[in-house]
């Protein structure tokens, strides 16, 4: 889903994505399961997990917006994690040590399905 443009309310890689409808879409993908569609709904579903026991799959959550977990993203691997970022971006895979999202992160939850 690399370079899916960003759409606020999107769900498909032909509409394109926020970051909840790619969340979504690629949990429903994987295990055919739906999750909820927006952020607040994902940050209090699964269990909440430390950020140094992340494993790939995990979902992850920043303040973005001024308000928590305005922001989620599926953790990848190495601090990497894939997320439709803004308005105008495309869907990308960030490193979660950089300075913005350092200072953004809200938390982590793991999903059981």
């Amino acid at each position: 889903m690399v370079g899916v443009r960003y759409a606020a309310g999107g769900t498909s890689p032909t509409s394109g994505f926020d970051c909840s409808g790619l969340v979504a879409y690629a949990y429903f993908r994987a295990s055919q399961h739906e999750l909820p569609r927006t952020t607040g709904y994902l940050s209090r579903i699964g269990m909440r997990i430390d950020s140094h026991d992340l494993r790939p799959g995990d979902l992850v959550f920043f303040n973005t917006q001024g308000h928590r977990n305005s922001h989620v993203g599926i953790y990848l691997g190495d601090q990497r994690f894939i997320h439709a970022p803004s308005s105008g971006g495309t869907v990308r895979i960030d490193n979660m040590r950089g300075r913005y999202w350092l200072r953004r992160f809200d938390g982590a939850r793991r999903v059981f399905l």
